[in-house]
């Protein structure tokens, strides 16, 4: 059974890029800029080879540190379409269409998310509440991105709003699948192991979705400084509950969770990805093949507790 809901992981994972539907007729690209790369890949499914796709954050950098060059102003001010995530995770988004002159269609792909607050979350989080913007990590969320995504290409390019349309109805039907899946290969864990740590609070929406308690060194920005009474807590934590599932983000400093997974005596597992997508070379260069990546290793990593 674990082998068969894994090869659907894969299955899942590998037909994603098969799903894009183009137009017959050839017309001119529409240019579009996003500002991250687990945007711009949504894009890709979405748009297929009816935009010409700039993405501005790229593979395994870090949206919450992002300076915007000119280039990055000229890129914006070319476009037609700035698909940003919103939920305040690009800050930097409307001043750089701002001073770019930017007069096109701005899509916010989180609208009608509806996030939680960080201190409502959990206790270890932060003493004030924080907005969490890491909506794509419940692939239902994504869905609703898509559609969003769907209906911006369709405005500024009404000829092609069939394509954009029928490309996102069925990556919709892929995420619902992957959605099922994740949720049979957590469910087969038992709760009391479903405990996890993580380099910065980036994981929210996972937790909620698939019953798994979250624990993080920082908030949900990597800029954030954790304090020394939160680690401490965090280490305590840790051995009183015998967690082993601690894990490193690919745009995360390590040096806190090692120094953290060394007070505490358990060993750092695989990187997870979480604000950003990998490479071509790296385990996630999709959505869907960064989601199955964490899945993956998540349940390895919580087997251990």
């Amino acid at each position: 059974m674990q082998r068969q809901a894994f090869k659907l992981f894969a299955l899942s994972a590998l037909t994603a890029s098969s799903l894009v539907i183009t137009p017959t007729h050839a017309t001119e690209p529409l240019p579009v800029v996003a500002s991250f790369s687990i945007l711009g890949d949504l894009v890709k499914v979405v748009g297929g080879e009816r935009v010409k796709l700039t993405t501005l954050v790229g593979p395994d950098a870090d949206a919450h540190e992002f300076t915007p060059s000119p280039a990055h102003a000229k890129a914006v001010l070319g476009a037609r379409v700035f698909l940003i995530n919103g939920l305040n995770f690009e800050p930097w988004a409307q001043k750089l269409a701002q001073s770019a002159g930017y007069k096109g269609i701005t899509v916010v792909a989180s609208k009608g998310v509806k996030p939680p607050t960080m201190a409502a979350e959990a206790e270890h989080a932060h003493d004030h509440a924080e907005t969490d913007p890491h909506a794509w990590q419940n692939p239902l969320n994504v869905v609703q991105y898509v559609s969003q995504i769907a209906a911006g290409l369709a405005k500024a390019d009404p000829s092609n709003a069939a394509t954009y349309q029928a490309n996102a109805q069925a990556y919709a039907r892929q995420l619902k699948d992957f959605d099922a899946q994740a949720k049979a290969q957590f469910d087969a864990i038992t709760s009391a192991q479903r405990k996890v740590i993580t380099s910065h609070d980036a994981f929210g929406y996972l937790a909620a979705r698939y019953g798994i308690t979250m624990l993080a060194a920082e908030g949900v920005n990597t800029d954030s400084e954790p304090s020394a009474k939160h680690v401490a807590e965090l280490i305590r934590q840790i051995k009183r509950e015998k967690i082993k599932a601690v894990f490193v983000e690919n745009m995360s400093n390590p040096k806190l969770i090692e120094q953290l997974s060394k007070d505490a005596g358990v060993a750092v597992g695989a990187t997870l990805y979480s604000d950003a997508l990998s490479d071509a070379s790296g385990p996630a260069p999709t959505y869907l093949k960064m989601m199955q990546h964490n899945v993956t290793q998540l349940v390895a990593g919580m087997r251990l507790n």
